[in-house]
């Protein structure tokens, strides 16, 4: 047994090699058979000596986005280096293989090494294009044939996952942190780890798991379940209510604390102590005296709802019900004129909007992201309320009919019409129900508050909630302004700035979404979407032969966009005056590079007719020797560099290119002689066609 399994057993999947912490599956036998059997083609045909040259690249960019993120090259300069058959590979290969394969070649696999081999690549996190290779292989044509399945496995996800990453990040703004909470979402464990490590490098905060914080340093966050809340179902079952108090020392009842508080709450925040849950008072109390100087708290695991709330939805369905009747016996009033309804034995006065929602009514943009229950769509298809937030009310009439009676297309029209004339809305259009509907929500940030009260009788500050469900918008916007009341009554200024954390199946368009709602969420946590790359699960990179033994080799298909641009190439990105990426340019390695101030005409490299002369004011060149003669050649930029590379290298491009809706396409083009060279080859492998 050689020295990496020895280390893969020891070790687990991960081998420490110095300051690489190397993928113990990541190996030559992480490959496609056919990589095996050409090689074995190559070496029966006399072919070891030949050199070749590969492009990696992809030809779409993904998410119909205009951009992608390079990432995983680190990665594959670590394969580069471990790269070498063990004595188990090549016995496992002997039994594998078709019988007949002569012994010399298992030999001289054994020896096989990417000694040889010289890796050219863009820097890890820059932005890239379509049809410019990323990575660029050169060497012995077995060795760098046998590269390509794991070189493609290492940047393939990696790259999705860092453009995935890097897109949550433009919208959710700079001040808003982004967490990864994917693990258990994720296409196995190293799919996991994956996605840890190269969401933050797209731009992420943290991530929720434990093993990449450890192998990759990235900062490790989490709350807690909605389990540890519903563990507890009453008061008496705390067996610990002491706590340190944080200046004094003095050991003090915590729960006696959070109790007198709760008692001062219902008044201010208008609850009844009877509308919480007692055993989630006593989980948040638990939590706070493990931890209470990082107390963030679950709040959204008891919807308690009140009896004027049933009394609500009550008036509300008679109300539907009484002007479907009306209309149906042909009483139904003027349009024109405001109709009423009567709530907790008082007459409320509802506005005109011809059936329609209010948000409609007042013109506000509404959209319907197909599936989200956090933004504008509800999981009822109606439209939401004012300023687009869902109502709450709306949800509990569904409900209601949904058990007692049949809910027809005019009961769900009328009913949603009236859900929506209850609620109102603050200066900046924010929506908000009316105070006895909020109480179905105020069991757990009543709890929560208490509890983040009596600990600052204590000398700690608690950190802030979670919310893991309902109306993502509404829910932060009621949360900050019960944080903001309780700041004023209470002069606990700190609680003011409690942050906000929401979790629920969230994607990039339920973020736009509540981006236009106004929200007050000072954090996201995505997991199933971000990791698994929903939009677009693989981003179709390719590795292409383009140059063997010095003469150029070109893939033709009656598809344009698999046509290869063929031969050894080298990649310029020129900027504007004002620092912007004006387009990239591909050259034969034979031309010289373009120079700044220089006239130099672009042409794309299919359609003959687009042209267009380039004055650079700076030249970038986009290709670096990473590997060479078995070493690495540049220094390996840490995981937080990489990550702010990320950010700079999208301040390159402009807006337009960057925008989710409609992104204007970057430009990328080869010289007049490139141009001439792959058309030319192209004449000359083509075949001629015969009519008769």
């Amino acid at each position: 047994m050689n020295d990496r399994e020895l280390s893969c057993n020891a070790g687990g999947q991960f081998m420490d090699r110095g300051r690489m912490n190397q993928n113990g599956v990541v190996q030559p036998l992480l490959t496609d058979l056919y990589q095996i059997t050409m090689a074995y083609a190559y070496w029966k045909s006399d072919k070891i000596d030949d050199q070749a040259v590969f492009d990696l690249f992809f030809r779409n960019n993904p998410f119909h986005g205009e951009f992608t993120i390079f990432a995983g090259l680190e990665e594959c300069l670590k394969f580069l280096d471990s790269f070498h058959y063990s004595q188990s590979d090549i016995e496992y290969l002997k039994q594998t293989l078709p019988e007949g394969i002569e012994n010399e070649f298992f030999e001289y696999l054994g020896n096989l090494t990417a000694r040889e081999v010289t890796l050219y690549a863009i820097d890890e996190g820059t932005v890239a294009f379509p049809r410019v290779p990323i990575i660029k292989i050169e060497g012995p044509l077995i060795i760098v044939q046998i590269l390509e399945t794991t070189l493609l496995t290492l940047v393939n996800y990696a790259s999705l996952m860092a453009t995935n990453a890097a897109r949550y990040r433009m919208v959710a703004g700079k001040h808003v942190n982004l967490l990864e909470f994917g693990l258990r979402r994720a296409q196995g464990p190293d799919g996991g780890l994956s996605a840890s490590k190269y969401s933050y490098t797209g731009g992420f905060d943290g991530t929720s798991n434990v093993l990449a914080g450890k192998l990759f340093n990235i900062p490790v966050k989490g709350t807690h379940a909605h389990a540890y809340i519903t563990s507890f179902s009453s008061i008496g079952e705390l067996k610990t209510r002491l706590l340190k108090h944080k200046q004094t020392g003095v050991m003090e009842d915590l729960l006696e604390h959070a109790v007198r508080h709760r008692g001062m709450l219902s008044h201010v925040l208008d609850v009844s102590t009877e509308e919480s849950s007692e055993g989630e008072l006593a989980a948040m109390v638990s939590y706070a005296i493990a931890f209470p100087d990082g107390f963030m708290a679950l709040v959204d695991t008891y919807d308690v709802k009140s009896r004027e709330t049933e009394q609500l939805t009550q008036d509300l369905l008679s109300s539907t019900q009484n002007d479907i009747k009306s209309k149906k016996d042909g009483k139904s009033g003027s349009p024109s004129k405001p109709q009423s309804h009567t709530v907790n034995g008082q007459k409320q006065r509802q506005p005109i909007t011809n059936g329609k929602s209010q948000s409609s009514a007042n013109g506000h943009k509404t959209h319907n992201h197909k599936g989200h229950q956090n933004g504008t769509a509800s999981q009822n298809g109606g439209s939401g309320g004012v300023g687009s937030c869902r109502s709450p009310v709306k949800d509990t009439i569904y409900d209601t009919n949904l058990s007692t009676t049949t809910k027809t297309a005019e009961t769900t029209t009328t009913a949603t019409a009236t859900a929506t004339t209850l609620t109102r809305t603050t200066s900046n259009g924010t929506a908000y129900l009316p105070k006895y509907v909020e109480k179905s929500f105020r069991s757990g940030l009543l709890n929560f508050s208490a509890v983040a009260l009596a600990l600052n009788d204590l000398g700690y500050h608690a950190l802030g909630i979670r919310i893991d469900s309902g109306d993502l918008a509404y829910l932060s916007c009621l949360a900050r302004e019960t944080f903001e009341k309780v700041a004023e009554r209470f002069k606990v200024p700190w609680f003011n700035k409690l942050t906000i954390v929401a979790s629920n199946d969230i994607n990039e368009d339920t973020i736009l979404s509540l981006n236009e709602q106004g929200h007050k969420i000072d954090c996201f946590g995505i997991g199933t979407h971000l990791v698994t790359c929903q939009r677009q699960p693989a981003l179709g990179c390719v590795y292409k032969l383009v140059e063997i033994n010095g003469q150029p080799r070109i893939k033709l298909s009656q598809d344009v966009e698999k046509v290869t641009m063929p031969g050894n190439k080298n990649a310029y990105r020129l900027y504007s005056a004002d620092g912007h990426a004006l387009i990239d340019l591909l050259q034969k390695v034979s031309e010289p590079p373009p120079a700044v101030g220089q006239k130099v005409l672009c042409r794309h490299p299919f359609q003959e007719s687009k042209r267009a002369y380039v004055i650079p004011s700076h030249v970038e060149s986009l290709y670096k020797v990473y590997w060479k003669s078995g070493k690495i050649c540049q220094q390996l930029p840490t995981l937080e560099q990489v990550r702010e590379k990320v950010q700079i290298s999208l301040k390159t491009l402009r807006n337009d290119h960057k925008r989710t809706l409609n992104p204007t396409p970057y430009k990328v083009s080869v010289s007049d002689n490139l141009y001439n060279f792959i058309h030319d080859l192209w004449l000359q492998n083509a075949p001629i066609g015969e009519l008769s």
